[in-house]
């Protein structure tokens, strides 16, 4: 029998797999969009709920007359904006028109930080003895003070959990109750209303607002405990499980106004799907009066069902009763309820009941373009069945505490979750980011708690994030807000007194960070991953640094490094527009911080990245970033502003990107045929490869009706046919996969999609050498073979370049990148006479430096140029022509160092092939 205890269980030992149990169970809420009556009666549960969606009233701080209170009980409030909660008022980001991106048409945008007031008027209400009222928020944003009738209930400091204030004293039997709150998403700064309010940066956006659900319950005098930092006050876990039999042990916390030696009990039910019940344990109790009494109880489960992650996520019902002495229901609460272990090996991975289970999946952040933050039920269910399209068996939510209703669906469908606080890359104010201040740490023990209490009920749920790139050192992005240390400190001690508070709460289940920066070059990095019993890391290659296959290497060494800690992968991948476009995308240098970000590129990091990811069994979890692209008031890049484009799918949830269906060729059993480049309809070239991401055991290609042959066992899942010809005008690509059906029988899956040629293109070739994403009027750099792309601007991390002054300054785009070093382009060209202009410039060295040749199908046709002597000048244009005679190889293009040159690189900016005739 595998075996674990409630409490005081022995530290989690490094090397050995960690156990991790189940956790609370905890009330049904309605739905968020339901309207329970105010005179609705008492539930059978022995709770009254009631939610408070529609009747608000709400107006910004910076729109009111300072003279008057607004928490006042009878302040005019009609003149008020109504609105309905879940409600925020912030609208970020937004795509260029040529992205196609439908919800961002006609969309109005809000960035407002600061103070926001709600007011609503709910009907009189009389408590009956014994009863006590209480008002529950799953979310306010940052800080949220609760006023009823002009009594101050409380403030809650923390953006992303539920919290509740007692209202009975304040709660008036006649006449109407005003409910008034004010919340605050002002960014932190030192001495301000949310200067210890977690997060103090991140690159996404504090949106404000009531934006979850708002309920008011009326309980019994005893009840399960409401003042628990928002959780249910019952708590559940699987402590064994055998081949016949799973022991679920319970902690109940009470609160009672009773006096003491009451009589009560405690009675657990636990149900399978069918509602038939299959353990009940009683315990008899007496209630003492106050707050924080506990009693514990067990259940014992015959052949238990258990839940198996997506391939079987079994759930139970599990219910709680707490009955008075004469057996009237005082308070009833009940659950989705799982049997399950997990454990995390360094070796083996992450383990579902003992078996291996590779763990791949997403980020995912709480906003949809539509609604912001203020997500309803339907958009929290559209984004999971995105996800689970993909073939996504887990999710990370990120940065900060999700709702109920995605972990509700995560444990409905079998997807293990990642949670996490929002200690997200600073831990202080302070410029010279010292130690944590006492506010802060105490914010982010609170949020800690608030997220283990709330959602230990989740079978999903398999780790606690404690942190998020916290170890940036003096290399933070100035967008993140940049210290000026040069020797920062070391947020590790934060980082242990985190981990040990979450073990205390919750020692089954593994408390974790994602760090940023640990063996990627950056310099004086704090290495924290030490901290926490098992690590997980955001790596960019081949975004912020190095290539994408070095991300294996780096955490093979890792792995080495420290064998008894589990390592995963927490972050990867790269930014993606929808309208921009590379034929190559290795062809130049992307912008991490700027426009170049074409869709091909990032789908190239990703066919890179995964296969180094998915044969390393020791990985405990890969989640690539992000599931959607975001709001964050930090970027403009690609073809959208305010928005991070590293998603596999728009912000508004249309518009899958190619790499979403790579990945669904990888993970997902569904039949998928998808072929690349569909938003790149204006093709540059007559001649390109066609790629197509595909799990079918083999796939047909038809271009213009012509089939091109059948491919199959795809490396990597990714069928290319190189060197189509287009013919001039629109262009069908067709790919058909090949599918056994379910009866054995075959199944063809089709995908195509169009491509137009301009008939000048035709027969030529226009390129814009060393550019990832060309100049108008070119393509993008492709054909090469060998050099490296270079440019005369002057990159800027993160930020778009320092543009270099070129003349004519009409073709300076174009001019300004160029291929370097000793190269040849090979040109599929038809037979026929064809025109070549070539144009240079000299970004960097004097006359009689830099001296090439050119060659033409292996003949000379330049000799020793020199571009300074030549154009008179660094940064002007040297334009060379001649012609060429074609046969039925194509043109081959040679560029090579004269002899004794002082720089011994050629290079040139753009190649111009067209027909002379």
């Amino acid at each position: 029998m595998k075996t674990n205890t409630l409490a005081g269980l022995a530290p989690i030992v490094l090397g050995m797999p960690l156990v991790l149990g189940v956790g609370p169970v905890s009330a049904r809420a309605p739905d968020a969009g339901t309207q329970v009556g105010a005179e609705a009666g008492l539930h059978a549960s022995g709770r009254t709920v009631t939610q408070l969606a529609t009747g608000w009233r709400f107006r910004k701080a910076s729109d009111l007359d300072t003279s008057a209170d607004p928490s006042s009980s009878d302040f005019d409030a009609s003149a008020w904006a109504e609105v309905a909660v879940p409600h925020t008022w912030n609208r970020i980001g937004t795509y260029e028109a040529a992205a196609g991106v439908p919800g961002a048409r006609n969309r109005e945008l809000d960035d407002y930080r600061g103070v926001g007031w709600y007011r609503l008027e709910l009907p009189a209400r009389a408590l009956a003895p014994g009863r006590r009222a209480w008002l529950e928020f799953d979310a306010a944003s940052r800080t949220a003070d609760v006023w009823l009738n002009g009594v101050h209930l409380g403030r809650h400091e923390g953006g992303f959990s539920r919290f509740r204030f007692e209202a009975t004293a304040a709660l008036r039997a006649e006449g109407p109750n005003v409910l008034t709150v004010k919340v605050d998403n002002t960014d932190p700064a030192p001495g301000n209303a949310t200067a210890n309010t977690l997060p103090l940066a991140g690159d996404f956006f504090v949106q404000g607002g009531i934006y979850r659900p708002v309920r008011l319950i009326e309980t019994a005098d005893a009840h399960f405990a409401m003042r628990d930092f928002g959780g249910p006050g019952v708590y559940a876990q699987t402590s064994a499980i055998t081949d016949d039999q799973a022991r679920i042990e319970v902690l109940a916390r009470l609160s009672s106004a009773r006096a003491d030696g009451a009589k009560a009990a405690l009675e657990l039910e636990l149900r399978d799907r069918a509602g038939k019940l299959v353990a009940r344990e009683r315990r008899a109790l007496e209630l003492a009066a106050g707050e924080g009494q506990e009693v514990r109880a067990a259940l014992d489960v015959a052949d238990p069902h258990l839940w198996q992650g997506v391939e079987d996520p079994y759930l139970y019902t599990l219910v709680a009763r707490l009955r008075d002495g004469a057996g009237g229901v005082l308070d009833t609460l009940e659950q989705d309820f799982g049997i399950r272990q997990f454990a995390i090996d360094p070796d083996k991975g992450f383990l579902i009941n003992g078996t291996p289970v590779r763990l791949q999946g997403v980020g995912l952040h709480q906003d949809t373009m539509a609604h912001g933050w203020a997500l309803t039920r339907a958009d929290v269910a559209r984004q999971i069945d995105t996800i689970r399209d993909m073939g996504a068996n887990t999710v990370r939510l990120t940065h900060y505490q999700h709702g109920q209703p995605v972990h509700e669906l995560a444990d409905k469908y079998g997807l293990v979750v990642w949670d996490e606080i929002a200690l997200v890359t600073a831990w202080s104010l302070d410029a010279e980011a010292g130690p944590a201040p006492a506010g802060i740490v105490a914010n982010a023990r609170q949020q800690l708690t608030e997220m283990i209490r709330q959602n230990y009920n989740h079978a999903s749920v398999a780790v606690w994030g404690v942190a998020n790139e916290v170890d940036f050192g003096p290399s933070r992005p100035e967008f993140l807000g940049r210290g000026n240390s040069a020797d920062p400190a070391d947020p590790t001690p934060l980082v242990e007194e985190l981990v040990s508070l979450a073990q205390a709460e919750d020692p089954l289940r593994a408390p974790t960070l994602a760090t940023c920066c640990e063996g990627t070059g950056m310099p004086k990095v704090p290495e924290v991953a030490d901290a926490v019993p098992v690590s997980a890391g955001n790596r960019y290659f081949g975004w912020y640094y190095g290539k994408p296959a070095f991300v294996g290497g780096h955490f093979d060494t890792l792995h080495a490094a420290r064998p008894d800690q589990p390592q995963a992968i927490s972050e990867y991948g790269a930014g993606a527009a929808f309208s921009i476009h590379t034929d190559n995308p290795q062809g130049g240098p992307h912008d991490m911080g700027g426009r170049d970000q074409p869709e091909e590129y990032a789908s190239w990091v990703h066919e890179q990245t995964w296969p180094e990811l998915a044969k390393r069994p020791y990985l405990w979890g890969r989640w690539l970033w992000n599931s959607f692209d975001f709001a964050t008031v930090t970027r403009k890049e690609g073809d959208s502003t305010d928005i991070n484009t590293k998603g596999l799918v728009s912000y508004d949830g249309a518009i899958r990107k190619d790499a979403f269906y790579y990945y669904r060729a990888q993970w997902s059993d569904a039949p998928t045929v998808h072929v690349t480049g569909r938003r790149y309809r204006q093709r540059a070239y007559p001649v390109t490869d066609v790629r197509v991401y595909s799990n079918a055991p083999s796939v047909t290609l038809r271009v213009n009706g012509e089939e091109l042959g059948e491919q199959g066992d795809c490396p990597n899942r990714v069928c290319v046919w190189p060197g189509v010809r287009l013919a001039s005008g629109a262009n069908r690509i067709e790919a058909t996969g090949h599918f056994a059906d379910a009866a054995g029988g075959a199944q063809d899956v089709t995908d195509a999609i169009e491509w137009q040629l301009d008939a000048a293109r035709a027969h030529a070739f226009f390129i814009d050498a060393g550019a990832l994403v060309a100049a108008p009027g070119y393509g993008s750099d492709a054909f090469f073979k060998g050099g490296d792309a270079g440019t005369a601007d002057t990159p800027r991390r993160g930020r778009p370049p320092l543009r270099a002054e070129i003349a004519p300054a009409d073709q300076r785009d174009a001019l300004a990148r160029f291929r370097k070093g000793d190269f040849a382009y090979h040109l599929p060209l038809t037979p026929g006479h064809y025109r070549v202009t070539l144009r240079f410039i000299e970004p960097e060295v004097a006359p009689g430096e830099r001296r090439f040749d050119v060659s033409a199908n292996a003949a000379k046709v330049l000799r020793d140029l020199d571009i300074a002597a030549e154009a008179g000048g660094t940064n002007r244009l040297l334009a060379r022509s001649f012609e060429v005679d074609v046969a039925g190889e194509g043109l081959d293009l040679a560029f090579a160092p004269s002899a004794g040159t002082t720089t011994p690189e050629a290079l040139v900016s753009t190649i111009e092939v067209e027909r002379a005739r």
